[in-house]
């Protein structure tokens, strides 16, 4: 029997021709070669757009502001390093709004103060420089046009010199906020959150010490936390950002793992579901006779608007339930009157809205985060309209995880062979 051909990335005929003329070239002639751009062209025409309609913008404010008669120039020329951040790479922390206005007008200040007390530009300048940095580091504000607008202020010649500490805030101060607000109305109006907004931990549903389960394995926040301080150099990407993209990472190689299984091939494609008026009684009934613990609820386009489960059933003092102990119990809650008097009737009611939903093409690797992490039980899932098509339980994820892990044994066993 013959054996199967195993591909190998560094093979020679695996590779980027690029990559192979590489390896003959010394590993400190390489730092000089420009890294890959992985914005695309959208993105690249985005910053480029927005830049030219921050400084314009800027230009025309600070210019009537002045009305005509100010000796200094109205845009300085380090905004234009401000606008490549604010509108080329919003998401890095030194294009922060308090990165804009306290490192360059904290710059400015600096850059003033030496110019006045040290006579000789050749050291005011550098002095200038290296102290704005420090300032910029103590306040947490490291905005790199900063730099520029430190020597601005001490070489800017007679102009900006004889405007002393009013520099700071005219043009510097008030260029600076008015390419923050251009910033924030461009950013936002092209789907690009700005301030970038930092992702909130996703708290542990049971309310313990434990950390959720998806972080029990892999990368913890605190590998992450140790890499960086041995790394012990600033990176211009947020640790919530950098945090997020290895969860990424790892989420691709679970498909990678488990190959391409969708919710389409897991769902419960027979779902019972009620309506928002279905009464109280119809709906328990339902999740007794078909021994389930969750239902959909839907419109009259089939189109999900909630969510009833057992638990939410549990909480209502009106149900008649006659199964034994839990109806024992449920008499007892009933009597002690610990809920509320409200008198709900119908499923609409008790159901929980704004429900999480998927589409049937998503990998299976994207639901575990929502019930491992989130504690969903149950999930939607719906078609390219919107309208309910299936429904997946944590059991048809588990069994799924498992007859993937099965699959994908022996392939990992032939390749390591």
């Amino acid at each position: 029997m013959s054996a199967t051909p195993i591909h190998r990335p560094d093979a020679p005929g695996g590779r980027p021709k690029l990559a192979r003329i590489l390896d003959g070239v010394p590993p400190w002639l390489r730092g000089f070669l420009p890294a890959p751009m992985g914005a695309s062209a959208t993105e690249r025409l985005r910053g480029c757009c927005g830049a030219l309609a921050g400084l314009l913008l800027t230009a025309l404010i600070c210019s009537r502001m002045a009305g005509g008669s100010a000796s200094l120039p109205m845009l300085i020329a380090p905004l234009g390093a401000s606008a490549v951040l604010l509108f080329a790479v919003p998401a890095s922390p030194l294009a922060q709004p308090w990165s804009i206005i306290g490192g360059n007008t904290l710059s400015a200040l600096v850059g003033v103060t030496c110019a006045q007390w040290i006579p000789d530009p050749l050291l005011a300048a550098p002095l200038a420089g290296a102290l704005a940095i420090g300032a910029m580091f103590a306040l947490r504000c490291l905005h790199p046009p900063g730099g520029a607008i430190a020597l601005t202020a001490v070489l800017g010649g007679p102009a900006v010199t004889a405007a002393g500490y009013h520099f700071a805030l005219a043009p510097v101060g008030l260029n600076s906020m008015v390419l923050l607000l251009a910033a924030l109305a461009f950013n936002n109006a092209t789907r690009r959150p700005y301030p970038h907004p930092r992702p909130l931990a996703q708290p542990n549903p049971h309310h313990t010490g434990d950390r959720s389960p998806t972080a029990r394995l892999g990368i913890a926040a605190e590998d992450l936390d140790a890499v960086l301080r041995e790394h012990d150099q600033l990176l211009d990407i947020a640790r919530d950002d950098l945090e997020e993209l290895l969860q990424g990472a790892e989420m691709h190689a679970y498909r990678r793992r488990f190959g391409r299984i969708i919710c389409a091939d897991i769902m419960s494609r027979d779902v019972i579901t009620v309506r928002f008026g279905t009464p109280l009684q119809e709906g328990w009934a339902l999740l007794r006779r078909h021994d389930i613990r969750a239902l959909p609820v839907t419109d009259p386009d089939r189109r999900v608007i909630g969510m009833v489960s057992d638990a939410d059933f549990m909480k209502n003092p009106e149900l008649d339930r006659h199964d034994g102990l839990g109806g024992r119990f449920h008499r007892l809650i009933r009597r002690a009157r610990i809920l509320q008097a409200d008198r709900p009737e119908v499923v609409g009611q008790i159901m929980s809205g704004g429900i999480r939903t998927v589409s049937e093409s998503t990998h299976i690797a994207e639901l575990v985060p929502l019930m491992a992490d989130a504690g969903l039980r149950h999930i939607a899932v719906v078609d390219g309209e919107q309208r309910l098509s299936g429904i997946i339980s944590q059991a048809d994820l588990i069994a799924a995880l498992y007859r993937g892990g099965l699959d994908a044994a022996p392939a990992t066993r032939l390749t390591a062979a």
